[in-house]
């Protein structure tokens, strides 16, 4: 199947806006919002905290939310869970002293707070007693669970779901919208027993765990009445029981969006990962410069036996006696290095594969590439628009005593011919933008006399350009010329191309119209003529283009199931990922050359094969036949009773005419 189509101005956009927010690029210019650089300080609070706590020292912790968050103390039931954590911490030092302050620690502070924390919370004390007497490398002791080092990272989850929703401190825009689209992505490849060319990448970038949620103050724990559809919305949006997005509610005071966004955050991403593949597609894009890189080794903290250790904030480059080098982070970023396309400077240097030997242009055409590179002066002006990477740097003395290990030292990759490329590359994708088809052509056919030869679909779209440019300047005669040399013999010779040759050729009835140019898909074209030529020159596609592809396509696909339309795409701007206004070129195809490169790698039996919902995609979201005989409220019901998703729900509905209660006894019956 064709690829799937993705408003890829949209995503720059969002890139930009998370790279911003991140301060992972220098960048002078004012932040989009005010409340960003308020949130980036907010977010590094927390992660400040949420490394003091994985790391075991939980006196830093305290220290820094007695200043930053002192409500976080004032609420007993997580007081008791860091005093707990403190407790074993001193006993898992195993000095004599240690043990000592412990007993100490454990009269003053431990003990009176268990009597006002919680109900249960008398009974947890009076267990963890037993770290006395077992030791901490005994697995088969009843206090295993309490000495294990994962559960540092459970308490540094939830006070970060504290602390994040207190804030207001969420994750960007896009960082929210990659782990909800991945999220619904591997619950679609599961339903549908699928396993995708993307899965292995996303299984590295989307972690399994999650933080924990926050506790609802104690004060929203009386009964409140929530509406079902949106229990029901959020429950099945993030993955929760209906006791599990009734407690979500409480806790965000029945804000649905405020829930969501709380629930988005604890999922966790392997930021190192999300940085590289972001830094990729922004020099792909064009974005950030290319070449040198600021780089810092960073130290990390050994994994406990779950795995949490890939929940580690990539970023904080820490001078600190307990911080190790963590093995699975270690591994994951080498396993990452070695990812085709993940690395863009080692993989434009190096030499193409072997499918694109022998479609390369020859040694003969580098000078002409660096020659044009360097009398182009407006490909100089855009590149100087361009950002340089800073990487993740974070300034967090001001929080804590901390030292923070900083190497300004530069680390760049020399490969001048592979920039070469990969600038005319870019300069070819701007000129596509501006609608100069016929320098694109021109010069494109220059340097490789045989890629419009191999890439006929991606001629005609910029020859049909041209066409339409000379027929709002009112040269019809040059007009017809390019239709009669290119447009004609390109259609004669593949029949899908008739179709738009004819509506091309009606703007002719239309001279006195604002250039029709002007309404076309230029962008999407653009991008279609970078990735072609760049993998003609050994340049793939970033990765990240290829997770949007396919999570974008699993995001329709899913609401297809469901029978309904998504509340939350318009919050993490989904939707306008998924514009893609193309009037003319519309029934053209992706570049033949590029389909390989763009494909999902999806059947056509996998589209909705079991449920016989429409696949227009002028309606991804319409309900289907099924869905008009079912009331709205016996969906709910069957979903609430049975704890079904929505689609399940209205299948069984449909095979009982809609009534609720019949399906319900049928069921238990």
């Amino acid at each position: 199947m064709d690829s799937w189509p993705v408003n890829w101005e949209a995503l720059d956009a969002l890139i930009i806006d998370f790279a911003k927010s991140e301060n992972l690029i220098e960048d002078s210019s004012p932040p989009s919002s005010p409340s960003l650089t308020s949130s980036y300080h907010s977010r590094l609070i927390i992660r400040q905290i949420r490394w003091s706590l994985e790391v075991g020292n939980i006196d830093a912790a305290i220290d820094i939310l007695r200043v930053h968050a002192p409500f976080v103390l004032e609420d007993h039931r997580l007081l008791f869970r860091l005093q707990k954590l403190k407790f074993i911490e001193l006993l898992r030092k195993g000095t004599r002293d240690d043990r000592i302050f412990a007993i100490d620690y454990l009269r003053k502070s431990l003990a009176p707070c268990a009597l006002n924390a919680y109900p249960e919370a008398y009974e947890e004390f009076k267990h963890v007693l037993l770290a006395f007497i077992y030791d901490k490398d005994d697995q088969t002791s009843p206090v295993a669970n309490e000495w294990a080092e994962k559960r540092r990272y459970e308490i540094a989850g939830l006070v970060s779901s504290v602390l994040r929703a207190h804030f207001h401190a969420y994750n960007p825009i896009f960082s929210m919208a990659l782990r909800y689209l991945m999220s619904i992505h591997k619950g679609f490849c599961l339903r549908q027993g699928l396993v995708l060319p993307i899965s292995n990448l996303t299984e590295r970038l989307f972690l399994e765990e999650r933080d924990f949620p926050a506790l609802p103050p104690e004060s929203l724990y009386e009964a409140q009445v929530f509406d079902e559809v949106d229990i029901q919305a959020l429950a099945h949006a993030v993955e929760l029981t209906r006791q599990g997005a009734i407690d979500s509610l409480r806790f965000a005071k029945g804000d649905l969006f405020q829930a969501f966004q709380n629930e988005i955050c604890r999922m966790r991403l392997d930021d190192a990962m999300l940085d590289e593949l972001v830094r990729e597609y922004c020099v792909y894009r064009g974005i950030v410069e290319p070449g040198m890189q600021t780089s810092s080794e960073p130290l990390k903290v050994n994994p406990p036996e779950s795995g949490c250790c890939s929940s580690l904030d990539s970023s904080v480059d820490v001078d600190h006696s307990t911080a190790k080098h963590s093995n699975s982070e270690t591994s994951a970023l080498t396993d990452l290095s070695s990812m085709q396309g993940i690395d863009v400077e080692l993989r434009f240097a190096s030499e193409p594969t072997n499918n694109l030997e022998d479609c390369s242009p020859s040694g003969s055409h580098q000078s002409e590439i660096s020659s044009l590179l360097r009398n182009r002066s407006k490909g100089a002006g855009e590149r100087s628009k361009r950002k340089r990477w800073r990487g993740r740097h974070d300034d967090l003395d001001f929080i804590s005593g901390v030292h923070f290990n900083r190497d300004g030292k530069q680390e760049g990759v020399e490969c001048t011919s592979a920039e070469d490329k990969y600038e005319i590359v870019l300069q070819m994708k701007e000129l596509a933008s501006r609608g100069m088809a016929a320098e694109v052509v021109e010069e494109i056919s220059t340097l490789d006399p045989d890629f419009f030869v191999q890439n006929p679909v991606l001629l005609f779209q910029l020859k049909q350009v041209e066409f339409l440019k000379l027929v709002g300047l009112g040269d019809h005669s040059g007009a017809l010329r390019v239709a009669c040399s290119h447009l004609g013999p390109l259609a004669a010779r593949d029949p899908n191309l008739l179709k738009p040759l004819k509506e091309t050729l009606l703007s002719l009835l239309r001279p006195n119209e604002e250039a029709p140019v002007t309404g076309l898909p230029l962008h999407a074209l653009a991008t279609s003529l970078q990735a072609a030529f760049g993998k003609r020159l050994g340049i793939e596609e970033p990765q990240l283009m290829r997770i949007m592809r396919a999570t974008l396509h699993t995001h329709s696909e899913w609401f297809k199931l469901q029978m309904c339309k998504d509340r939350f795409e318009s919050l993490l701007r989904i939707d306008s990922l998924k514009e893609n206004n193309t009037p003319v070129l519309t029934s053209l195809a992706t570049s033949k050359s590029n389909i390989d490169s763009c494909t999902l790698g999806f059947s056509q039996a996998t589209i909705s094969s079991t449920t016989g919902v429409s696949d227009d995609s002028s309606s991804p979201n319409q309900a289907s036949s099924q869905d008009a005989i079912c009331d709205e409220n016996a969906i709910l019901k069957v979903m609430e009773f049975l704890a079904l998703p929505r689609a399940d729900a209205i299948h069984l509905l449909a095979q009982y005419n809609g009534n609720a209660e019949t399906v319900i006894q049928q069921i238990f019956a």
